[in-house]
């Protein structure tokens, strides 16, 4: 009889405790937030960092703010570049503008798991990697990765019998059912007009996290998928990801038909049937580019020559069959009248929301949008 250890071992369960974070880490995190706020602006950040140190004691005399801002150059988060006046100064790295998005999306959309495929499930079956329970009889074209062997071998035994050897034919094959996967274009339209700063409110800086947050998503858990940033002031234009932590208010009027414009022509050169546009804004159309190139702005109420513009395009986008879904960042019952006639001439969907819960709107409904299949 062999001789055993008595001891008896077990599970331990207690209270979670975070780990510890190190004051670099503690500093760095911070820092991410505090560089969305002053839009890719080190210095600004650091004046910024100062003083939250100054009141809450973040370092001690063995790690200071110049050793932190040292192990930032080390490490790759900041480097020395020339400013677009021609002035040497102190810039973020790509490496920090993946971090800052990478924060972003797990503020907003929290720690989601990167997906394997990145498609969008659908009701309809098709090619796809996740299976329905179901199986059908193998046809030419079918991936051998979705042969069922087990019911194929059942098949071979039960058609050919087991006595002269195992043999496997064409008509025993049977593949699982997949559900059909679709692909996903999304424009994401920010309103960069003045408004998005004034009363007090910064608005913009919310706007550029969804943002980031959104592409992180994308890129990393449906990348199959594309995303087109652009943003609309007087003039509309594209911007890339890279851009978003730079992103700033000026001082413009708010030319929607000029987004909304540049978003469909940008969605029209997508070969994906699923097409959707996000717009976040807070205030009213005051803004249109006249053919002769001037401007008509008009910001004192609704103007109707405006209006009746955005109406039409709103029209347009569902005779191309792109869906609208407007955040409005304002509870104005004034302007919550242009959204929801705009909505109806699109036919797409409006969200009066402040600036908390954004982020989780705009994820959610990018959620369940992927789980349609627009007909074209």
């Amino acid at each position: 009889m062999n001789n055993r250890d008595s001891t008896y071992t077990g599970f331990v369960f207690k209270k979670y405790e975070a780990p510890e974070l190190s004051i670099f880490d503690k500093l760095l995190d911070i820092f991410k937030e505090l560089i969305t706020h002053t839009s890719g602006d080190v210095d600004e950040a650091f004046d910024w960092l100062e003083q939250l140190d100054k009141t809450y004691q973040i370092t001690t005399p063995e790690y200071t703010l110049e050793d932190f801002k040292r192990d930032l150059f080390d490490k790759g988060f900041i480097q020395e570049r020339v400013k677009p006046d021609g002035n040497s100064g102190t810039g973020i790295t790509a490496k920090t503008e993946r971090a800052i998005r990478q924060r972003a999306l797990n503020q907003i959309f929290g720690k989601l798991k990167k997906s394997g495929s990145g498609n969008h499930n659908t009701k309809k079956i098709g090619t796809g990697d996740e299976t329905t329970g179901e199986t059908r009889a193998y046809q030419f074209g079918d991936g051998l990765d979705n042969v069922s062997m087990t019911e194929s071998i059942r098949n071979a035994q039960i058609n050919n019998g087991i006595t002269d050897g195992f043999q496997l034919h064409e008509e025993d094959l049977v593949v699982n059912e997949t559900t059909h996967k679709s692909q996903m274009s999304t424009v994401l339209m920010i309103d960069i007009s003045h408004s998005m700063i004034l009363y007090g409110e910064d608005r913009i800086t919310p706007a550029k996290k969804v943002a980031m947050a959104l592409a992180e998503l994308i890129t990393t858990r449906y990348p199959k998928d594309t995303l087109d940033i652009i943003v609309f002031g007087n003039d509309s234009w594209r911007i890339s990801i890279q851009d978003l932590p730079y992103l700033q208010v000026g001082p413009y009027h708010t030319n929607t038909v000029a987004g909304l414009e540049l978003a469909m022509d940008l969605l029209r050169r997508k070969r994906n049937t699923n097409k959707q546009i996000f717009m976040i804004t807070d205030g009213k159309p005051s803004c249109l580019r006249l053919p002769d190139g001037r401007y008509y702005k008009n910001s004192n109420g609704l103007d109707q020559h405006i209006v009746r513009k955005c109406y039409d395009k709103a029209s347009q986008a569902r005779k191309l069959h792109i869906p609208i879904t407007t955040f409005m960042i304002a509870q104005d019952p004034y302007l919550m009248q242009f959204v929801r006639a705009f909505t109806q001439a699109n036919q797409g969907k409006a969200f009066y929301t402040g600036l908390q819960g954004l982020g989780e709107m705009i994820f959610e409904d990018y959620e369940q949008n992927r789980k349609k299949r627009i007909k074209g």
